[in-house]
C-alpha cells in the first residue's frame, strides 16, 4: 500500500504567512525597532536644539551652538515676552494680533469644508440619484489640479464682485470690509479643500453596513435623520482624521492668506520671517516665535489623535 503524499504546492500555500502578518512580523523584529529608534531621535534633535536656543540670551545664542548651553546654561523668558507683546530686539512688533488671524483663519477655514464635505459624501455615497458616480468622479479629479492655477482667476473674482447673469452682487452687500477681508481666505481655504474632504469621506461613509441604512428607513427617518444620528456619529473617525489635515495646513499656510488677505490679516508665519533681523542677528526670537507658532498645532493634534490612524485607515481605500 503505497503511501499518499501531500501535494508539495499546496503544502507550501498552507504553511505560508498571509502577507499582512509576514509584514507586521517583519517590521516588530529587534532591528528595525532599533532604527526606528535612531530615526527618531535624528528628527527630534533639530527640534530641541530649537527649543534650547528659544530660551537662552541674544549674545548666547549669536556667538555659540546650542549644545553649548548645557556647558554654562543661562536661561530668559525675555525673549517669549519680546516676541509675543514686542519691546527688547524685537523693532518688527509683537506676535499676539497675528496669533489671533491665524485663529480666525484656521478654525473657519478648517470648519467650513468640513461641514459641506460631510454632506456632500453623504449624498454621494447613499442618496440616489442620476448622474452620482460622474459627479464623484469629477470631484475626484479636482485634486490634481493645482493650487497656483486658481489663483489669479479667483482674486479677480474677488476683487470684482460675482456676477450674476446681468446683476453684480458687491462683496460689501454679504460682508462687512473688514470681514470680507477674512472671508476671502475662508473662501479660498474651502473650495481647495473640498475634493480631497469629499474623496475621503465619500470613501468611509460608502463602507457603513447598507442595513444600517435600510433599517433607518424602514423606521421612517429621513435622510437629514439618518445623516444626523447614525452617519455622522460613525463618521466621527474620518471627520477627525480631516480636521486634523485641514487645521495644520490653514495654520501653516502662507500662500492663500497673502493672496487673498491684506494687512490686516496676515497670519503668524507671515511674520515670524520678521523676528530674525537684519542678516539673522536675532535668532533667539525666530526660535521663541517658532514654538509659539506650534502651540495650537499640537494641542489639536493631541486631542484628536486617538481618531487619527482609525479614521486615516478607514477613509483613504474603498472595499
Amino acid at each position: 500500500m503505497s503511501a499518499v503524499t501531500a501535494d508539495p504546492v499546496t503544502a507550501a500555500g498552507e504553511n505560508r504567512e498571509p502577507p499582512v502578518k509576514a509584514v507586521r512580523k517583519m517590521f516588530s523584529t529587534p532591528w528595525v525597532s532599533g532604527i526606528v529608534v535612531v530615526i527618531a531621535i535624528m528628527w527630534t534633535i533639530p527640534t530641541f536644539g530649537l527649543f534650547v536656543t528659544s530660551f537662552r540670551p541674544a549674545a548666547d545664542a549669536i556667538n555659540s551652538g546650542w549644545w553649548t548651553f548645557f556647558q554654562n546654561p543661562s536661561v530668559t523668558l525675555s525673549n517669549y515676552s519680546n516676541v509675543l507683546l514686542g519691546g527688547g530686539y524685537n523693532t518688527a512688533g509683537g506676535l499676539s494680533s497675528y496669533f489671533v488671524n491665524s485663529l480666525v483663519i484656521a478654525i473657519p477655514g478648517a470648519l467650513f469644508p468640513l461641514a459641506i464635505a460631510t454632506m456632500a459624501a453623504y449624498a454621494l455615497a447613499w442618496v440616489p440619484f442620476k448622474g452620482a458616480d460622474w459627479i464623484f468622479f469629477a470631484i475626484f479629479a479636482l485634486q490634481v489640479v493645482p493650487i497656483q492655477m486658481a489663483l489669479i482667476p479667483l482674486l479677480r473674482l474677488f476683487s470684482t464682485g460675482f456676477h450674476i447673469g446681468n446683476i453684480q452682487v458687491a462683496p460689501a452687500l454679504l460682508f462687512s470690509q473688514s470681514s470680507w477681508e477674512f472671508a476671502r481666505i475662508w473662501i479660498a481655504h474651502t473650495m481647495f479643500a473640498l475634493p480631497l474632504a469629499i474623496f475621503l469621506l465619500h470613501n468611509f461613509m460608502s463602507q457603513l453596513p447598507r442595513d444600517l441604512m435600510e433599517a433607518a428607513t424602514m423606521d421612517g427617518a429621513n435622510h437629514f435623520t439618518t445623516f444626523r444620528k447614525i452617519v455622522l456619529p460613525l463618521a466621527l473617525p474620518a471627520i477627525a482624521s480631516f480636521a486634523i489635515f485641514q487645521f495644520l495646513w490653514v495654520w501653516n499656510d502662507l500662500l492663500v492668506a497673502l493672496t487673498f488677505g491684506t494687512s490686516n490679516t496676515q497670519p503668524l508665519n507671515a511674520r515670524l520671517e520678521q523676528q530674525v533681523g537684519n542678516f539673522g542677528s536675532h535668532v533667539e526670537l525666530l526660535t521663541a516665535g517658532a514654538f509659539i507658532s506650534m502651540l495650537i498645532p499640537l494641542i489639536v493634534f493631541l486631542s484628536l489623535q486617538r481618531y487619527f490612524v482609525r479614521g486615516l485607515l478607514a477613509g483613504s481605500v474603498k472595499g
